[in-house]
């Protein structure tokens, strides 16, 4: 080996010789030293910095005065910039990488060291030439190597502005290596690592600066997030999502405290990406994260959908989470015509992120987003003709995240959320099977909404406007509805979580009863509504005799009685007690079965109001009552309506007047307790069908008064009805006393009439019907007219007594007018003196 070698002994040609023998004129141990005083002055400090072996790394203190010269001479940056560029990519196309790495540390060092310089712009437009050059290479060393030049460049603050910058080639590059499938497994992660650093390293550089390519256009958009799920579905451990889908909402990674691995990366930069969108930028982010999921059917099952919208839910900006809500029922909406799995994942998941936005969201974006969820149910029960279970699971997913995000609202805007639902419902009137299921749905989604009510006044819970069809619903003839309208009742009267308790009819003490003292509102509120809910719950037990419609309207009585009844309101509930017994009685229609259960109600209402009142004697009476019946009577207690108990088929003996809850001892025992008992004893217990008036308290005179304005004297007589005109069911009119005055005349006839007084009464009406129909019209002159004249023929005395002081006054007058002069009579006024 020659120990001094020269430029001209490496066999090119003359002419690459002359072009290319100043720059290879390196080496200090080249006889031409003319060829290194020739060459400018930061050409000479370049290479100097490149020692001979290339193992023995970057020279320290040549670069030292490449660095301080080119912080003495800023203009000459861009000239070193482009000379350490050319050496560089001959050294690739020689595979001299060692060399190349040593070119590119320089070029970061300088980087580093002279970004303050206002030329930096020039210096780096070759800065990111060398780095395209080596991601272009196949090397995964040097992919590896440019991307971590290519982040420390992201991680300077640029003072100078930059026009003509652009990152198309970076973008995509980085997004083929975040998807890179190398066989070395290490290799690979690298690879993605690096692919996933280079993203979030254009993401800080664009996004800070306004003045560079627009970064969330579609076509850049549509290569970032795909690449970053790609990462964060790749691979992943189980522990990792579960410990991500925690109740507590902790999203934190688990990842090894001494590596990061690429899922852990992706999601943070995914983070990163959403936290840095603008209002005007987020749909472009979650647009391709749909788009993404629908491709790689990533909805079945949605473990990893929901991980990742909560990472988009927690990191966006808290003013625009409505739009992610928006963006997703509007994917929802593009998909009705998919599986139910499908939609019901969505759902889901829609259910999961809701409540995040449900605190930013007020208004009528919160109504919106319910009118929403709404729609999608409807469109879900009109479009199916039967409910299948997969359906049936969709449904129950939507209303969950109605539920969902009400809880997370004030209660003032649940109200105003179960008003808006109610308002949806379909009306009663319309019996087709699509509308009894729609009706099922929304109630139920109303009843999603009650249970996340937190009743402090029932005036605030139930407003007029509410109340009213609330009330309407309750006597629906279907049984599902009046059931689902019934716990609605008990979500919103429930104040100390008795409903449990009091899900089972039964004349025991309640172990775990709670309750308290009705407050002044509450107390004002029974007397104002009370009757109208009460009369609705008589309508509603008496439309089945199924077991679990009679215990849940039981269940919503006891809880009434719980919360309102005190000594001012017992009577109301008192009578409210023997309107349900008297519905037992009177009702023809009801089955044996459904009048014992409508008894064993009525006694075990009673015996709960006396305990809740705390009044002894109304206790003590309950108890004989009920000792009574288990002697002589046990289908009236409720152990009737326990499931096991089947009913027999032979006939119950239901004329038991001794047996039935007595008015006037109800009377004697509110006297004796020293309270108010005028109400109960001139009051009538609440019948079927009454009007209900939410305005103000039901009062019997009033009733009077609409019955007497409705009724038309030519009303025709062939519609006669005696339920409606009987004495039993109008509770304006007074009962004609029994002939016997006796006491206990008096107590059998109010324990209500046996049934040969109702044959008897029955047969008086047809023989009433029949007269007018078939008698002509003196006939009923002469039926219709009084046989006592005495009150007649004093009026008529009267009458023709003052007839007659009547004309005597007005002689006597005619007679003075008589005695004056005609002038005076008629001009008084000119004969004043």
């Amino acid at each position: 080996m020659a120990l001094i070698s020269c430029c001209f002994d490496s066999g090119f040609e003359l002419p690459e010789l002359f072009d290319t023998f100043v720059q290879k004129c390196t080496d200090p141990g080249c006889c031409c030293g003319c060829c290194s005083a020739l060459r400018p002055r930061y050409k000479r400090l370049v290479d100097n910095i490149f020692p001979v072996n290339p193992e023995d790394g970057l020279v320290k203190s040549n670069m030292e005065k490449l660095t301080f010269y080119s912080l003495s001479s800023p203009d000459k940056l861009d000239r070193i910039g482009e000379y350490l560029y050319q050496k560089a990519s001959k050294d690739i196309n020689r595979k001299r990488y060692r060399f190349v790495e040593i070119a590119m540390e320089a070029m970061d060092i300088l980087l580093q060291a002279c970004h303050a310089q206002t030329t930096l712009n020039l210096f780096v437009e070759s800065f990111l030439r060398m780095v395209q050059k080596l991601l272009e290479d196949s090397n995964p060393t040097l992919q590896i190597l440019a991307t971590n030049s290519f982040v420390k460049f992201a991680n300077i603050n640029e003072d100078t502005p930059s026009y003509h910058r652009r990152y198309d080639f970076f973008i995509s590059k980085f997004s083929s290596m975040c998807h890179g499938n190398n066989d070395n497994t290490e290799l690979r992660d690298n690879i993605r690592l690096a692919g996933i650093k280079g993203l979030q390293g254009v993401i800080r550089k664009t996004v800070s600066d306004d003045l560079v390519e627009n970064i969330w256009e579609k076509q850049h958009m549509e290569k970032i997030v795909p690449s970053l799920l790609f990462n964060m579905q790749f691979d992943v451990n189980v522990m990792f999502v579960k410990k991500n889908m925690s109740v507590s909402g902790d999203l934190t990674p688990v990842e090894d405290a001494t590596q990061v691995t690429p899922p852990a990366l992706a999601e943070e930069v995914l983070r990163e990406l959403v936290g840095r969108a603008s209002f005007g930028h987020i749909r472009s982010v979650l647009k391709p994260l749909l788009t993404h999921l629908d491709r790689h059917e990533l909805w079945v099952p949605n473990t990893f959908a929901i991980h990742t919208f909560r990472i988009v839910m927690i990191s966006i900006q808290p003013q625009y989470s409505y739009t992610v809500v928006e963006t997703l029922m509007q994917h929802l909406d593009n998909n009705f015509k998919s599986s139910p799995k499908t939609r019901t994942s969505l759902a889901v998941v829609l259910s999961k992120i809701i409540a995040i936005a449900a605190g930013e969201s007020v208004g009528p974006s919160a109504l919106d987003i319910i009118n929403n969820l709404l729609t999608h149910l409807k469109t879900s029960v009109g479009t199916t003709t039967e409910i299948t279970p997969e359906e049936s699971q969709y449904q129950e997913a939507l209303i969950n995240a109605l539920g969902e995000f009400a809880n997370h609202h004030p209660d003032y805007q649940k109200i105003e959320i179960m008003l808006f639902i109610m308002n949806t419902v379909p009306d009663l009137t319309k019996k087709s099977k699509g509308d009894q299921m729609l009706q099922n749905i929304l109630l139920k989604s109303l009843l999603k909404v009650g249970t996340q009510y937190n009743t402090v006044s029932f005036e605030k819970a139930f407003p007029a406007s509410f109340l009213q069809p609330l009330l309407k619903m309750a006597r629906a003839p279907h049984d599902p509805t009046r059931i689902i309208v019934m716990k609605i009742f008990q979500a919103l009267l429930d104040r100390h979580q008795n409903e449990k308790v009091l899900s089972m009819v039964s004349v025991k003490p309640y172990a775990a009863l709670s309750q308290e003292p009705p407050s002044r509102s509450d107390i004002i509120f029974t007397h104002k509504y009370g009757a109208n809910i009460m009369q609705a719950l008589i309508d509603s037990l008496a439309l089945s005799d199924k077991v679990d419609s009679l215990t849940s309207s039981y269940n919503t009585a006891a809880l009434l009685l719980v919360e309102m009844a005190c000594g001012e309101t017992v009577q109301e509930f008192l009578l409210f007690i023997l309107g349900i017994q008297q519905v037992a009685v009177i009702a023809e229609d009801l089955s044996d079965l459904h009048k014992c259960c409508l008894h064993a109600i009525a006694i075990a209402l009673l015996t709960l109001a006396a305990r809740v009142t705390g009044i002894t004697n109304l206790l003590e009476y309950a108890q004989k009552i009920i000792e009574a019946r288990k002697e002589d009577a046990g289908h009236f207690l409720p152990s009737i309506m326990e499931p096991n108990n089947k009913p027999s088929t032979t006939k119950f003996n239901l004329n038991l007047p001794h047996l039935s809850i007595d008015k006037i001892a109800l009377a004697e025992c509110l006297q004796n307790a020293g309270m108010d008992f005028n109400r109960l004893q001139s009051g009538v217990p609440y019948t079927l069908n009454q009007k209900d008036n939410p305005s103000h308290r039901h009062s019997w005179v009033e009733s009077v008064s609409n019955q007497m304005t409705q009724r038309n004297s030519s009303t025709d007589l062939t519609t006669y009805n005696g339920d409606n005109d009987s004495i039993s069911s109008s509770p304006g009119v007074a009962k004609a006393l029994a002939p016997e005055y006796t006491v206990d005349a008096m107590k059998r006839y109010l324990a209500e009439p046996s049934e040969a007084m109702k044959k008897e009464m029955q047969e008086k009406q047809k023989q009433i019907v029949r007269a007018f129909r078939e008698s002509n019209f003196e006939e009923l002159m002469k039926r219709t007219e009084p046989k006592h004249d005495v009150l007649q023929n004093r009026l008529n005395d009267l009458f023709s007594s003052l007839a007659l002081d009547n004309k005597a006054t007005q002689n006597v007058n005619n007679n003075n007018n008589q005695d004056k002069p005609i002038y005076e009579t008629y001009f008084p006024e000119l004969f004043y003196y």
